[in-house]
């Protein structure tokens, strides 16, 4: 079955995404094989951020795929925590649906 977020990918070219290093590769909290380290860059000790997400226009690395088309995250399995809590039913995600003139 198809998500409404793989027609979408909004919240991917909108918001910063940081979380703790223990979600990176060979961290204690990681996701599968977590974070790969090359992703991200270092915020602070405790803070790193996925790449492309603090940039004038933000996209994550890790989307593949056009926005409102066909999208993906490359990966998904390891995603980090912001990611996995972030929902459809999140206020922000009407608000990153609207950025991307994806709804009125």
């Amino acid at each position: 079955m198809s998500s409404i977020c793989q027609s979408c990918g909004a919240c991917c070219a909108s918001f910063r995404v940081d979380f703790h290093p223990a979600e990176l590769a060979g961290g204690a909290f990681a996701w599968g094989q977590g974070v790969p380290a090359a992703m991200t860059v270092p915020v602070t000790p405790a803070i790193v951020r996925m790449c492309g997400t603090d940039d004038a226009a933000p996209r994550c690395v890790a989307l593949a795929g056009e926005i409102g088309g066909q999208v993906r995250c490359t990966i998904y399995d390891e995603r980090p925590s912001p990611c996995r809590e972030f929902d459809v039913e999140h206020d922000a995600c009407l608000q990153a649906r609207r950025r991307h003139g994806l709804v009125l």
